[in-house]
């Protein structure tokens, strides 16, 4: 009797330490599942050589909301390099390797990547009103997979066009510089047009032939004839800016530019929403849709935030005056 007892406390004691050591193993197992590295986002990014103020902005949009590269989130790097027909292939390489959201700018980008994916999230940063063009159903309703923001740059040619009217007084002509093989380019020409008209302005259009344009030519067509300059920005202009910034010092021409970086690389003045801003913004859209919201519940953003630049070193090398009226409006002047 004695010894049954004793042999069911000894049972009793085996199945206690079994279940001590398979209690102790399960919660040792639970830590290291915990630990398990989370996924990395990664970010696809479609950019235009000549903007890598646009870069950096979008990297300090990130770093803002407590990104850092390389550690919680990855992001892909594409650089069309003016080469406008290299874009499908680009997306599509960003596309198959499944970044988490793809960041486009360049309209011809924008379209590729509507076209090349229904599912992944794309956020825009774009020059164009994004319903005029078919891009969104509406700006407060975009609709599937697209969002971000409109930078207005269309809209603000009126404005270029006065502004540039009062620092050259009796302007009669201006040229427009444009690649004349993007479609885009036509569009842009027939806003300045319409503010033309009202300010009884002519333009003459100035054609410009990427992926090598020949900008002596192009300027040698407007020489005697325009008497300042719009240049009409785009992926493969945007390459040349201290070039065309440079040509047009030596044509005496003031210039007027639809981005401040032209006007930082030497173009007398440039009107636009804040480029740098625009691209915080964008980081701002890519965290939210990292964190869950839907691109269709993010509604496109229009600037709030407009820069004025001058470049009053190259109104020295040209010869123009600035008047103090226009001065006093300016956000930032370059000296």
């Amino acid at each position: 009797m004695r010894k049954n007892v004793e042999g069911k406390k000894k049972s009793m004691k085996g199945n206690v330490l079994c279940a001590a050591l398979g209690g102790l193993l399960l919660a040792l197992c639970f830590p290291v599942g915990a630990q398990q590295p989370k996924k990395v986002p990664r970010i696809g990014f479609v950019t235009a050589s000549g903007s890598p103020n646009n870069v950096v902005a979008f990297r300090q949009g990130l770093k803002n909301l407590g990104y850092v590269e390389g550690k919680n989130i990855l992001v892909e790097y594409r650089d069309v390099e003016g080469k406008l027909d290299r874009i499908p292939a680009l997306v599509a390489e960003l596309v198959q390797l499944k970044v988490d959201v793809l960041v486009a700018g360049p309209i011809t980008a924008i379209r590729a990547a509507k076209e090349a994916t229904k599912t992944i999230p794309i956020v825009i940063v774009t020059l164009q009103d994004p319903v005029v063009t078919g891009i969104v159903d509406s700006l407060a309703r975009p609709g599937g997979n697209i969002t971000g923001l409109t930078r207005l740059t269309r809209e603000l040619s009126g404005k270029r066009l006065e502004l540039l009217a009062e620092v050259v007084p009796g302007m009669s002509r201006v040229g427009v510089l444009a690649d004349a093989n993007l479609p885009g380019s036509a569009i842009g020409f027939k806003e300045y047009e319409g503010a033309a008209r009202a300010l009884k302005i002519q333009l003459q259009y100035i054609a410009a032939r990427g992926p090598n344009p020949d900008l002596e030519a192009a300027f040698q067509a407007a020489k005697g004839r325009a008497s300042a300059l719009i240049t009409i920005g785009n992926p493969v202009l945007n390459r040349y800016t201290k070039r065309i910034a440079d040509l047009a010092i030596r044509n005496r021409l003031p210039s007027m530019c639809e981005a401040s970086d032209w006007a930082e690389a030497g173009g007398l003045m440039s009107y636009s929403a804040d480029d740098a801003e625009s691209f915080r913004r964008a980081a701002v859209y890519v965290d939210k849709i990292l964190k869950g919201t839907k691109p269709a519940d993010l509604p496109v953003e229009q600037p709030t935030k407009f820069e004025f630049v001058i470049n009053l070193k190259t109104a020295k090398q040209i010869g123009v005056t600035i008047p103090q009226s226009v001065l006093f409006r300016a956000d930032r002047v370059i000296k």
